[in-house]
């Protein structure tokens, strides 16, 4: 896979009331993600994930060090509308992104101050929505909607814009449980069947475990950077990140502490009920 972004030695310093730098947000990240992943970036209040996810394109800029998109930096004003076209960002609280009063307006609002012919948008927001799963909406008011609904709407104001990755900050935090999980469907979704790079900035511990790779964040740095599996598979060393990890997870590990020889790395419920089931017939 190509590489699309790469952050080589990254600081980022926040400033205190006086103008003085204090302890770094993001302290020395290197860091490179390729087209096509599904990275999601994990850690405590303060760790430093969503510093990382502004950096990304260009809506801060690192301190120290350089952040590279598609071999364009961050910091080459001339570049940042490039940036943020292969880099589309979405947010916590969609009422934030929504800006028309009609669902498929709001979808064409990007679109229509780059002034692409009206043929070509319209082709754009129904795509756009179809992706999401909300085109049966698109003559609805937004504030008549979900929350996830117009998570979703928002969503498909940024993959209008036809985007090689899209930054998910915490995109579920605010939603009811039904909500999250068509929000997470519709990001599962544009990762596997359309090929968009997809980085979720997220402090639920089972949206993790649905990417193919899971970042921690901790004080600014990176503790661990691998797969699912293997991040999950540690437990005490979450627990020190201040994280949890998945109810599955831990269920294994308090048997494995009850002195039996246990794999722990199962992340869904049928995994690990076949995991215990296999180690009972073993006995």
């Amino acid at each position: 896979m190509a590489e699309l972004i790469r952050l080589e030695d990254v600081f980022f310093y926040y400033h205190s009331p006086e103008g003085e730098e204090v302890k770094p947000a993001i302290d020395g990240v290197t860091l490179s993600i390729d087209e096509g992943e599904f990275v999601a970036i994990l850690g405590h209040n303060g760790s430093g994930k969503s510093t990382l996810a502004k950096l990304l394109n260009g809506i801060i800029l690192p301190s120290g060090g350089d952040v590279i998109v598609s071999g364009m930096n961050t910091k080459d004003q001339d570049k940042i509308y490039d940036i943020r076209r292969k880099v589309g960002m979405v947010f916590q609280n969609p009422d934030n992104q929504i800006v028309a009063t009609v669902v498929e307006e709001d979808v064409a609002f990007a679109l229509e101050n780059l002034g692409m012919p009206s043929e070509e948008i319209r082709e754009k927001v129904d795509e756009a929505l179809e992706a999401v799963g909300m085109y049966e909406y698109r003559g609805h008011a937004p504030h008549l909607l979900s929350g996830g609904q117009k998570q979703r709407v928002a969503i498909a104001g940024v993959i209008a814009m036809k985007p090689t990755c899209i930054v998910l900050d915490e995109p579920t935090a605010m939603l009811d449980p039904k909500g999250r999980v068509d929000v997470m469907e519709t990001i599962r979704n544009l990762n596997k069947e359309y090929g968009i790079t997809i980085i979720l900035i997220t402090h639920h511990m089972e949206e993790a475990a649905e990417a193919s790779r899971v970042i921690v964040m901790r004080r600014g740095r990176i503790e661990f950077d691998d797969t699912p599996e293997m991040v999950f598979s540690k437990p005490e060393e979450m627990d020190d990140a201040g994280l949890s990890v998945p109810q599955t997870v831990e269920i294994l590990n308090e048997i494995k502490k009850a002195g039996f020889d246990m794999d722990i790395g199962a992340l869904t419920v049928d995994e690990c009920a076949e995991r215990i089931k296999n180690f009972l017939e073993e006995k």
